[in-house]
């Protein structure tokens, strides 16, 4: 069996699928950083490159094709080239085949990470923003998963999923508990009527509140009065 020429080798070299490596960056997991590298390594017979030239051309593609990833989550020049050095530095780490995959692995893998840990970091701000919007506007019977997804620059999806993540909780579960809350107040401390309370805290109908209420606290909003009346 006759051995590939270098112009055979370098015509798989041009076949290196980025666009797979960028996906696996975006949206893949450490779990599947190692058969996905595997699968595009092996679209280009990485194993057979005994070129060294073609092989940092291929590490070369990764590297750039991770860079440019990292610099949008924000990890800085500093913290990559302490990880994986600069390109001119990749030529001492492709010594053979072996170590060649291993470091792309370790260099994805790690990409990933980074990914994930600035996710949380994003995440726990875009709910902190997310709580804070709520907070002014609960009064608004319009308020709503879409429009607290638009005033923080998300789809309601991916928000939803967030805010039950950081929270524990739905994020329509956190707007009628803040309602409630607020409507609490109301009924101790103010001698305004039950409707003009729902109205006040978002909700435009006197009869769902009542329910909303009874299912949060137990007791009608009538009964919680009076019962916070006696107390006082």
């Amino acid at each position: 069996m006759r051995e590939k020429s270098c112009s055979e080798e370098c015509c798989n070299v041009r076949k290196l699928d980025t666009k797979r490596i960028g996906e696996l960056l975006r949206s893949g997991s450490t779990a599947s950083c190692g058969k996905v590298l595997d699968e595009v390594l092996d679209e280009v017979g990485f194993d057979g490159l005994h070129s060294l030239v073609l092989r940092l051309y291929v590490c070369t593609d990764m590297y750039l094709e991770a860079r440019s990833f990292t610099r949008q989550l924000g990890v800085t020049d500093e913290e990559f080239t302490a990880c994986f050095g600069g390109v001119d530095e990749i030529e001492e780490r492709l010594s053979t085949v072996e170590k060649a995959r291993e470091n792309m692995h370790d260099m994805l893998e790690q990409c990933i990470r980074w990914r994930v840990e600035k996710c949380h970091e994003n995440g726990n701000s875009v709910v902190r923003d997310a709580r804070e919007y709520i907070d002014e506007h609960y009064m608004s019977s319009a308020l709503s998963l879409t429009a607290v997804a638009e005033a923080v620059g998300i789809s309601p999806a991916y928000l939803s999923a967030l805010f039950k993540r950081e929270t524990g909780k739905n994020l329509s579960e956190y707007i009628t508990g803040i309602r409630i809350e607020h409507s609490k107040e109301l009924l101790c401390c103010t001698s305004k009527l039950i409707y003009e309370i729902a109205f006040e805290v978002g909700f435009q109908d006197y009869r769902y509140f009542s329910q909303i209420f009874k299912k949060c606290t137990g007791q009608t909003p009538r009964q919680f009065q009076n019962s916070a009346n006696i107390c006082m």
